[in-house]
């Protein structure tokens, strides 16, 4: 076993009492122990809770699969909304070279609606060969099914009714739903998601891993550090030492004590999506029966010159996580220069990972005293291992989290109200009512 990442809450230590810390550990040592023996709200999705322990069996389907379409385009599009996308995005976002030419080109698409979004993606296909791999259990969700009917009509254009076969996957349930339908008639090569396992928890299953190996990554070491912080995390440690149960308790009892927005940040921009699938994780997991900490993120020190201000002096309801990268991949020193007239000098000859590090310090000190609490997650480095035990880590303590709270992490009931909407004013049968009420709405409303 690798190093493991570690989690302070000594910072939070002048905003909570530590007689309700004590009480909020005890809840989430009682939340594991549940979680752990099937016992909580939604237990019939925790799936996700083993999935390191068997990854490996599925792992050599995924490669030959991934140097097949890697072997036939340069392209792949992946369609997807929500879990069924993020955790990919995060992934390769964090793990990519910014400014490098990629291995294998992977675009996104089926999680917006815009139109301008899409007809540049088109755009963009016209001039080379692509595959598709299209994600989702149902094959009914609006947005990516609409892209994959866009998607396979140009598509057809191109590679024509044979082509279509070879440049397809399909990742999706085991026996039924319309993708699955779909891709059994046409003859799509698929891949399973599991029953047990919810689209924001699905990262380790094909959903995050095909994507991964696509992009030319070692989904070998993602899920060695998936299954290390499962060891560390999951089992035995019941204590409050346990890394998922200090974040868990530490965040409910900053919440009961008032602070109810919580900002994940990091001051490498890699992080940025990675960042956006953790707001879904713990948004989806935890916002609903009006509770939860709203889950929001900001890059520093980008940020400390925008919402910094607001973040020093502003309301007194937030507290951060930090995401504190330990090491960077490459050295960069600050040169020296015949004049100080930028006033640095005094900065040359460190690396800029010792000023990116000294500027975390001093703004977890501005902020501590500034009302803000803070909790600090630490990894070595960014790299499949670490992230591996990164997204684990936050998915464990977000169900347990979840539990203390008081409600089921693993269920989403308030994504379908829009959807009703939607479909009605679009005019689906069998919604007549509900749009004439609906645009009576709309035009009250001028």
């Amino acid at each position: 076993m690798n190093n493991i990442i570690s989690v302070t809450i000594k910072d939070i230590g002048l905003f909570v009492n530590t007689d309700e810390l004590t009480t909020f550990m005890e809840s989430a040592k009682t939340s594991l122990i549940a979680l752990r023996e099937g016992r909580g709200r939604g237990n019939e999705f925790t799936g996700w809770l083993r999935l390191p322990d068997k990854t490996v069996s599925e792992t050599e389907g995924i490669r030959k699969c991934a140097a097949r379409l890697r072997s036939q385009a340069p392209v792949t599009v992946v369609v997807g909304i929500g879990g069924s996308y993020l955790g990919a995005k995060a992934l390769t976002e964090a793990l990519r070279d910014p400014f490098g030419k990629q291995e294998h080109t992977l675009v996104f698409a089926g999680h917006t609606l815009s139109e301008d979004y899409h007809a540049a993606l088109l755009r963009f296909l016209d001039s080379t060969l692509y595959n598709i791999v299209v994600i989702s259990k149902s094959g009914t969700t609006t947005e990516p099914a609409i892209a994959f009917r866009i998607l396979r009509d140009h598509l057809h254009n191109k590679v024509g009714e044979r082509g279509m076969k070879s440049h397809i996957v399909a990742i999706t349930d085991a026996r039924r739903g319309a993708l699955h339908s779909l891709a059994v008639s046409e003859g799509y090569e698929t891949f399973v998601i599991p029953d047990d396992v919810g689209g924001r928890y699905s990262v380790l299953t094909p959903v995050g891993m095909l994507p991964l190996a696509l992009a030319g990554y070692d989904i070998d070491a993602f899920a060695e550090g998936m299954r290390d912080m499962a060891l560390s995390v999951r089992e035995g440690n019941d204590t409050a030492s346990n890394i998922a149960i200090a974040y868990a308790a530490a965040r409910n009892t900053l919440y009961q004590n008032g602070y109810t927005t919580e900002i994940l940040i990091s001051y490498e921009p890699a992080l940025v999506f990675l960042a956006e699938w953790w707001k879904q994780l713990y948004g989806e997991s935890e916002g609903k029966e009006s509770k939860g900490i709203f889950p929001s993120s900001v890059s520093f020190t980008t940020d400390l010159h925008s919402m910094g201000q607001y973040i020093q002096q502003g309301e007194r309801k937030l507290f951060e996580t930090v995401i504190h990268v330990e090491e960077p991949h490459h050295r960069l020193v600050v040169p020296g220069a015949s004049d100080d007239s930028d006033g640095i000098g005094f900065i040359a000859g460190k690396t800029l990972s010792e000023v990116n590090h000294k500027a975390e310090a001093g703004t977890r000190i501005a902020h501590t005293e500034g009302g803000v609490p803070v909790i600090t997650v630490s990894l070595q480095r960014i790299d499949e291992y670490n992230l591996g035990q990164l997204m684990y880590f936050f998915e464990l303590a977000c169900a347990v989290s979840g539990y203390v709270l008081g409600v089921n992490p693993f269920d989403q009931p308030g994504v379908e109200s829009y959807k009703k909407n939607m479909f009605a004013l679009l005019g689906k049968p069998g919604f007549e009512a509900e749009r004439e009420r609906l645009e009576g709405e709309l035009k009250a409303q001028g």
